[in-house]
């Protein structure tokens, strides 16, 4: 396999640029910034922002985990690999695994426009089963760029796998490294192919040694924590016992392929639900987000078996639910490299709530239901 491209001739320089900053910061007792791949300009975080502190409130943790955004005891040494994951979700996929572990989950249409999930898992995380593994295309691999990430998945495309090719990715298929994965005997080809952190542990770790991982170097997005009350949109007063009805639903293919995200006060979180079940892994584990994004973006139809093309840089428009809430907003994306990320009206980064984030991708408004809050 061939050593993964570098993706800018600055990129280590950058990355030392990055960890003098991580040193700094663990001296000075500020949390990790967000970095570009392209500018090595940092921004001093002990500012603050500009809204008065609430009494009370909870003090900004000095160190965040740059991935989740979730308080971290010192600043990370490195950025951590990331592994992203082809998952299918086709009926006969459900109920899946794993994927209530990643930081980030991107679903969004393939053939018949039935969706798939790209999930991503940071390397110190402990998953012992994650799947079914699918096939990859094009604009999942881009996604899977914006990390520098392991791509794991069971063959692609034509146009996928040349993309894979020429890009450089950090590519693990099936087809080529089948011991980085195995066949379950309870389900059928093609939805019985699983793999492990420790087995994608495993491969970068071979490929380490033969010189051909990928560098790594990302964007990180800010993070905040999420609301402690419950306050309704416009009011002062905080309000544990309202009634809260704020949710966000995607359609896709038909009826059965409608996610929806439904807003729970006692956990701050969004519940998944697909259609019109709730969405559990082979474990029981309800799915939830801390974090839900839906951007709209450009879809089209390749051929005649039904394979997508989607744009997934440039900008579009976008809604960001969190904290029982809805935010017009607008997504980002300057290249393939660069990470995807979120504004408000007025040009300001969104900071997500520390947690797991899940974006969806629609083809069309029409084809997004929000539901905002009502007390």
């Amino acid at each position: 396999m061939p050593r993964p491209k570098s993706k800018f001739t600055r990129k280590h320089a950058i990355a030392g640029a990055i960890i003098l900053a991580l040193a700094f910061a663990l001296g000075a007792g500020i949390f990790f910034q967000r970095a570009s791949k392209e500018t090595a300009s940092s921004t001093d975080a002990s500012k603050g922002s500009d809204e008065t502190p609430v009494a009370g409130a909870p003090s900004e943790p000095a160190f965040r985990n740059p991935l989740s955004g979730l308080s971290a005891l010192s600043a990370p040494s490195a950025l951590p690999r990331v592994y992203a994951v082809m998952i299918d979700n086709s009926v006969d996929a459900w109920p899946q695994s794993g994927i209530d572990k990643a930081f980030l989950v991107i679903e969004a249409p393939v053939e018949a426009a039935i969706p798939r999930f790209e999930a991503f898992f940071s390397a110190d995380a402990k998953v012992d089963k994650i799947g079914p593994v699918r096939s990859a295309r094009p604009y999942f691999v881009d996604w899977a760029s914006e990390f520098d990430a392991l791509y794991a998945h069971v063959g692609g495309s034509n146009d996928a796998l040349a993309l894979i090719g020429s890009t450089g990715t950090f590519d693990l298929n099936e087809f080529s490294h089948g011991n980085s994965f195995w066949r379950s005997a309870d389900r059928s080809a093609p939805h019985n192919a699983y793999t492990s952190t420790d087995l994608l542990a495993a491969a970068v770790a071979k490929a380490e040694e033969k010189g051909t991982a990928s560098d790594v170097l990302y964007g990180v997005w800010k993070f905040k924590d999420g609301a402690k009350a419950f306050v309704m949109p416009g009011s002062s007063d905080a309000a544990p016992d309202a009634v809260w009805q704020n949710s966000i639903s995607v359609r896709f293919n038909s009826d059965l392929y409608v996610a929806t995200w439904t807003y729970d006060p006692a956990t701050n979180t969004y519940l998944r639900s697909q259609g019109g079940r709730k969405t559990v892994m082979q474990d029981g584990t309800r799915v939830s987000a801390n974090n839900v994004a839906v951007i709209v973006t450009d879809v089209s139809v390749l051929d005649a078996v039904g394979r997508r093309k989607i744009r997934t840089t440039g900008e579009g428009n976008a809604w960001v639910v969190q904290d029982g809430a809805t935010i017009d907003a607008t997504w980002k994306k300057s290249s393939a490299s660069e990470r995807l990320a979120f504004y408000d009206k007025d040009g300001n980064e969104i900071a997500m709530n520390a947690g797991n984030t899940w974006i969806e991708v629609a083809q069309d408004e029409g084809d997004v239901t929000v539901v905002e809050p009502s007390r």
